[in-house]
This record gives C-alpha cells, structure tokens and sequence, in this order.
C-alpha cells in the first residue's frame, strides 16, 4: 500500500504528469486506489489530471492495449462488433509473469525472458520494440499498433483483437522456449536442484523428459521448461484489459513501472525504480513514431501459421503428441460427470480467479455447453469464489470466447500453474487421464454403458417367457 503523501510527492512532477498523459493518448484510463480501481471509462486529458486524481488518492495509472475513437463511449458486456467498430487499433503488449519464491530470482529470470523476447521480435524485422519494467517482478515488452500490417488474410487488423496479439504471444513463446530453459540453466550452473530451491516448485514439474544412454540417466538431454514459473501471460490479453502505464508507481513495491534500455535489460537494477531516481524520458516506450508501417509483417504470418500446427506439449512418459482442437462428442456431458477437479474449481477459489475461469470456459465449451449455459455457470463459480472477479472481466472473455472458431481444450492436469497451485490436485478417482476433458468423457461413457446395460437387462426381465411345450 502506497502512503498519500508518498504518491502525492511523485505525481507532483510535471515531467511523470507529461509522460503519463501522453502515453494515455487514444486509451482508455483507469486510476487505482491501493486496493481498487476507479471510474471506467475514463481518459486523461491534461497533465494536472494526474495530479488531482493523486491528491483524491490514486495510486497508479492504466491504461488500455486497444486504441479507441472514443474511449467514453465504452460501456460494459459490448460485443464484439460495437468493440471492432469502436476500435482504431491496439498495441502488443507481452506480459512477462513469474512467480518463483524467491525475489532476486524473479527479477532475473524475467529479465533473461524479456531479453530473448526483444531479439526475437528483432529477429522478425522489428526495430520499433520498446521494453519497461513492470514495477514489481516482470518486464512489459511493446511493439505499437503503427508497426502492424493494415491487414491480414483479408481482414482489418485492428479487429483481429484478441486472437492474434494471444497467437503471437503463444508463438514467441514457442520460439524462445528452449533458448529461456538453457539460459535460466546457464545462470544457475547447471544445478536444477537450485532452480527448485529458487522457484518453489517440485523438479518434476519442469522437467519433462529424460533419455536413458546406457542404461544411466543423461543430464544432457534432460529436456527443461520454465513455463511452470515463467511465462508470457496469455490469459490476461483480452478487450479492455488494462496495464500498468509508464512512470505510474506499483502498490506493491513502491517502484516505479520505468521504461528500459532494450540493448541492456540484462543490467536493470530495481534502484533506476525508485521514485527518487526515476528518470523521465531516458529511455521510450511504445515508440510510434519510429515505427515503420507493416513492418511487423513477418511476425503476423509465423505466428497465424504456427497456429494451424500447433500441438500440446509431450508430457514426460507419453508418446506422441495431439492436437488442442477437441474430438467432438454428441451432446453435452452433464455435471454429474465432471471430473474431480473440474468440481472443486466450480466450488470456487481463493486465489487464481483468472486461471481457473480460463479452464472452466474451455472445459465447458469442450464439452459442449452453449454460450448462455457458459455464462451462467461461471456467473455461479464467480459468486462462490472468495473474492469475486468483477463482471467486467468476466464479460469480456466470454464475449471473446463466444466468437472463436474452434474448442480449445484446458491445461492438462499435470499443469500445476492451473491446478495444483490453486489447490486442485488430482485424486484416484481420477484415473489416468492427461486432461479434464477426457476424464470427463471417459466418466460419462462408462455412466452410459451402464445405464445401457441396465436397460438391457431390465427389458429382459420383463419379457415373457415361452415354453418348449
């Protein structure tokens, strides 16, 4: 929580007040308040705008990812053509998450992640990537809607929010997956017990795979993943969703979201963060004016084709690999039948509200619930959970949810990240099953041949019986 007299004596700078309403410029704004955020929609229009919504006791400014006509004519549950005509626009802005234990390893592991990020995304042609520091533990990387193909596969790219800004996020982080793993190795000497030390996490939840040469475990070609305390957020890119704006300060820590230099993210120091050493203008963020029209072109184009191919990840012991589009089932499965896990996160959550909706909406859809069937159970989970998610956030992705084209199935169960860490841990109930869906099924089936073979039986019953005289 950030003192009065703290946040006052920050936003009192003209040159934090500048920044801030300039970055806001075709955004939709919304200050905090410690604990809770203010009006929506609302935008910043002048610099002393600031500095009034701070004397009233904001704490921190965001903003959002799209670009609007018209920021104010916003109103909540839009659907996705009022969004798309009322859109100008939207920038990508990769949210680096971590939450190892400790936090010295936090702030390095994201900065090895921000780092491969932008010489990816330099690798792809971009020269307008921008990176600022989250103001607690990760790193936000921008590239400006300036710097996008006005269109793709025929379609205005400024209405191809959400999809394609979670298409390239899913894709880069594909891209620098192995690279991340050796890298986080590099730094911690090879010692995998010190990365479980560091993250709080269980070993076999990040190592996946391990080949035997010899009859003797290889370390070499253990195969390594950091999504488990590290990744690029996903969940969190959706209409309206907001970040953190550029010199606006973190409840949390007290530090301020500072932009960084690309070329040196390796040697950020939080101290830069510190309200007294924030320097203003020393590095850009969301560089419009450098960007050069479509030149994230190539971007587009790998990141929609690594969608038509993409795969689940091989968990350690399966062999194979299968597609997330689901195999279709004729009618719904009904409650009843949900698996273990499915039911405890449907009883509702103290933490992880995001990650458990995200799993609730896929799991339904694959097991072929309607949007209004969606709605209203997840209207139902959000009452019992110990802190309600607002009605905003739920809106927006099931709106987002109900105009994509295909099933996408939820994380499998050996993802602690969505079940585990929420506490939701598989039982034997649950058989041998990877994925919630397929319990699901395999539940609902076994019910349905036994019901079968009960009415079988039964009919049996009831016919008369004939005599060979």
């Amino acid at each position: 929580m950030i003192h009065l007299s703290t946040s006052l004596k920050y936003y009192k700078r003209e040159d934090v007040q500048k920044a801030i309403v300039e970055h806001g410029k075709d955004k939709e704004v919304a200050a905090r308040f410690n604990e809770q955020f203010g009006k929506r929609p609302d935008t910043l229009s002048y610099p002393n705008d600031v500095l009034e919504l701070a004397k009233q006791g904001a704490t921190s400014f965001h903003c959002s990812e799209e670009l609007w006509t018209n920021a104010m004519l916003l109103v909540p549950q839009m659907d996705k053509k009022e969004l798309d005509k009322l859109r100008k626009g939207w920038d990508l802005l990769l949210d680096i998450d971590t939450d190892a234990k400790e936090e010295s390893t936090r702030l390095e592991y994201s900065k090895i992640a921000a780092d491969l990020i932008v010489k990816e995304l330099k690798l792809h042609g971009i020269t307008a990537v921008t990176v600022k520091f989250s103001g607690n533990k990760g790193f936000h990387i921008a590239v400006p809607y300036e710097a996008f193909p006005k269109e793709v596969n025929g379609k205005e790219t400024k209405e191809l929010f959400p999809e394609a800004a979670k298409k390239i996020a899913l894709y880069l982080k594909e891209r620098i997956k192995k690279k991340l793993g050796e890298r986080i190795l590099e730094h911690e000497k090879q010692d995998y017990n010190a990365i479980a030390q560091k993250t709080g996490k269980d070993k076999k939840e990040f190592v996946y795979q391990q080949r035997v040469k010899g009859g003797l475990e290889s370390e070499s070609s253990i195969e390594f993943d950091a999504e488990p305390f590290l990744v690029i957020d996903t969940v969190l890119i959706s209409s309206r969703h907001m970040y953190r704006m550029p010199y606006s300060l973190h409840e949390k820590s007290g530090l301020v979201s500072v932009p960084v230099d690309i070329g040196s993210i390796m040697a950020f120091d939080k101290i830069s963060a510190s309200p007294e050493k924030a320097v203003v203008g020393k590095h850009p963020f969301m560089q419009r004016a450098a960007a050069l029209e479509g030149e994230a072109r190539s971007l587009f184009i790998a990141a929609y084709d690594f969608g038509k191919t993409q795969t689940v990840k091989v968990e350690e012991g399966e062999k194979g690999s299968y597609n997330t589009e689901y195999e279709e089932l004729e009618g719904k499965i009904p409650e009843q039948y949900f698996p273990p896990c499915i039911r405890k996160i449907l009883g509702g959550v103290s933490d992880g509200r995001k990650r458990a909706l995200f799993v609730l909406v896929n799991f339904l859809s694959c097991c072929n619930y309607g949007s209004s069937e969606i709605e209203s159970l997840i209207n139902g989970w959000n009452r019992k959970n110990k802190e309600p998610l607002p009605q905003l956030a739920i809106a927006t992705h099931l709106n987002y949810h109900k105009h994509k084209s295909e099933k996408v199935l939820p994380p499998n169960c050996s993802n602690a990240s969505y079940y585990k860490e929420l506490g939701i841990e598989c039982t034997a109930e649950c058989g041998n099953c990877k994925n919630p869906v397929a319990e699901a099924k395999q539940i609902y089936r076994r019910a349905m041949r036994v019901a079968e073979s009960q009415k079988q039986a039964k009919s049996r019953k009831s016919q008369p019986r004939h005599s060979n005289l």
